[in-house]
């Protein structure tokens, strides 16, 4: 699930917090005056606003782990290249990748195996930076780049000693639970011949020593908490949980892993464009999918959910892995996005470091001058971007910023003063535009439909309402749509004080969050784009 469980995206429930309420269906969708929930009202602008209107196609550029082409909520919305014959090993459209039906793979080799695993940017950097640094002090320093180069050397080492402390603390926690858990599942249904542990069942259950004990109090307090109604089921969800945190033990943190040779690439040369291979689904497209699903899930179709965007074709490019992404794969993917028809592009993940901001800023660029829109996540550190860099990142070097680059936050269902997410990224300067972006059910792999939560699923639903304006009003430019994604965007909450991200109660005021203090709101935006479109013409 990457970049919804760390970095691309960090998000972590407790396992042993009660969920008390659920969150409405489709909630995302819905209108905050008629349903009294914080949606974006999708279903009231397809009735109201869009019903006698004509629409045009959307290439969506989904920048992500993979997605499910094959799904049955996404296949009819795929983007599939018309310059090419599938299959055939050659390069019908003559644009240097091979077979790219639905999209194209920046993390495999042409023999067809991919990377899954990765590492961190900080693992990367620290490995790079260790051997020329890691004896020296400031004072056997001579140059300004020595100096600047030591210097993020020791915020490296800083933030991967801590990375690795939280990652195999958490590891350990759930592994320790997990493997408790599942012994003391099978016990009680041998002592017990029950088929299912729930409640009922667990407490006529006699451990045998302190650690049964143990665990039969942990279970106890999460059936009770609404963490599952036996023990199958909680131990499926911990060995999700488990199987999360083990690769960025294994590979993320792990200096001596590098799987790059798999690639094949000259990762040297940012240059080097032409390399990966067609299987844009990958090996564990869980993230893509699901995003995929939040922006263009076929709607109407009676199948799964409805998506936000009814017009939109979604190219698959594969750029994240279960790690943190490189930013040549990411210039690279955008590059392609861009030269192969999207307009806009769906950008779910994010970082601490960079290791090549300048290939990242010149792919952004060049978007820029191909009239496409970048969305971006803000990120699930709850944390203050405006002081720490959430990469890639609207502004450049130079100091000026992209003008067709978004950070998205992310909106909680519950009300009031609980409206932004505990995990979300924030931050004055930075964050552009609030969406939902918890418990948002959409499809996973092998037809599949789950809830996932995260500034990764509220950039997909900002993305899908710019994706309806595009589709509707096709002379747009991205400047033009997120200007009127901020101006019509619903300003219920300025004023009002809320939880901050990452704190238990300090309250804080919404506006001091974001930079507009508003919310994005389809309704509202097609009115606005609407009114736009009859002043320009």
């Amino acid at each position: 699930m990457k970049k919804v469980f760390v970095t691309v995206a960090v998000f972590c429930v407790s396992l042993l917090s009660a969920q008390t309420t659920k969150r409405p269906d489709n909630w995302f969708n819905m209108d905050p005056t008629d349903d009294k929930v914080n949606g974006v009202s999708t279903e009231k602008t397809y009735k109201e606003l869009l019903k006698d209107k004509k629409s045009v196609p959307v290439i969506v550029g989904v920048l992500d782990s993979g997605v499910d082409f094959e799904h049955e909520d996404l296949k009819s919305v795929m983007w599939t290249n018309p310059g090419e014959i599938p299959g055939n090993g050659i390069d019908d459209d003559k644009n240097g990748y091979v077979d790219d039906i639905h999209g194209w793979n920046f993390l495999g080799n042409k023999d067809g195996r991919n990377v899954e695993c990765e590492n961190l940017e900080a693992t990367r950097l620290l490995r790079k930076l260790k051997p020329k640094y890691e004896n020296k002090t400031e004072a056997d320093l001579k140059t300004k780049e020595e100096k600047e180069e030591y210097k993020l050397y020791l915020a490296v080492k800083d933030n991967w000693q801590k990375t690795k402390e939280k990652f195999e603390g958490g590891y350990n926690q759930v592994k320790f639970i997990y493997e408790g858990l599942t012994n003391l599942n099978n016990k009680a249904k041998e002592q017990l011949k029950v088929s299912k542990v729930d409640v009922v069942a667990l407490e006529k259950f006699e451990p045998a020593d302190k650690t049964d004990k143990q665990m039969k109090a942990i279970a106890l307090l999460m059936i009770k908490g609404g963490q599952g109604d036996n023990l199958d089921d909680i131990n499926l969800e911990l060995k999700e949980n488990y199987d999360q945190l083990r690769p960025y033990v294994e590979c993320g943190v792990n200096l001596d892993f590098d799987p790059r040779s798999i690639v094949g690439d000259d990762y040297n040369n940012p240059n080097d464009r032409n390399y990966g291979n067609p299987d844009c689904n990958g090996p564990n497209s869980f993230h893509g999918t699901h995003v995929a699903g939040i922006i263009a899930a076929a709607r109407n179709n009676g199948v799964g959910m409805d998506g936000v965007a009814a017009d939109v074709k979604i190219m698959a490019v594969r750029c994240v892995p279960n790690g943190d992404e490189r930013d040549k794969d990411v210039a690279n993917a955008i590059r392609y996005a861009v030269d192969n028809g999207a307009t806009i592009l769906n950008m779910s993940f994010g970082k601490k470091f960079s290791w090549d901001k300048k290939v990242v800023d010149d792919a952004v660029k060049y978007a820029e001058s191909k009239g496409v829109l970048l969305m971006h996540a803000a990120g699930n550190d709850h944390a203050d971007i405006d002081v720490e860099t959430h990469y890639p990142c609207k502004k450049f070097e130079n100091g000026k910023e992209a003008t067709n680059f978004m950070d998205v936050g992310a909106l909680s269902w519950k009300p009031d003063d609980k409206i932004v997410a505990t995990f979300s990224n924030y931050g004055k300067k930075t964050v552009d535009i609030f969406s939902p972006g918890v418990d948002i059910y959409s499809t996973t792999p092998k037809n599949g439909y789950k809830d996932a939560s995260g500034t990764s699923m509220a950039t997909p639903v900002a993305c899908g309402v710019a994706a309806v304006l595009k589709s509707y009003y096709p002379n747009l430019t991205p400047q033009q749509i997120k200007k009127i994604l901020i101006k019509s965007s619903l300003k219920t909450y300025k004023g009002k004080k809320v939880i901050k991200p990452g704190t238990k109660d300090e309250m804080v005021k919404f506006e001091k969050l974001g930079k507009n203090a508003g919310v994005v709101n389809l309704y509202e935006a097609v009115k606005m784009a609407e009114k736009f479109s009859k002043t320009k013409t």
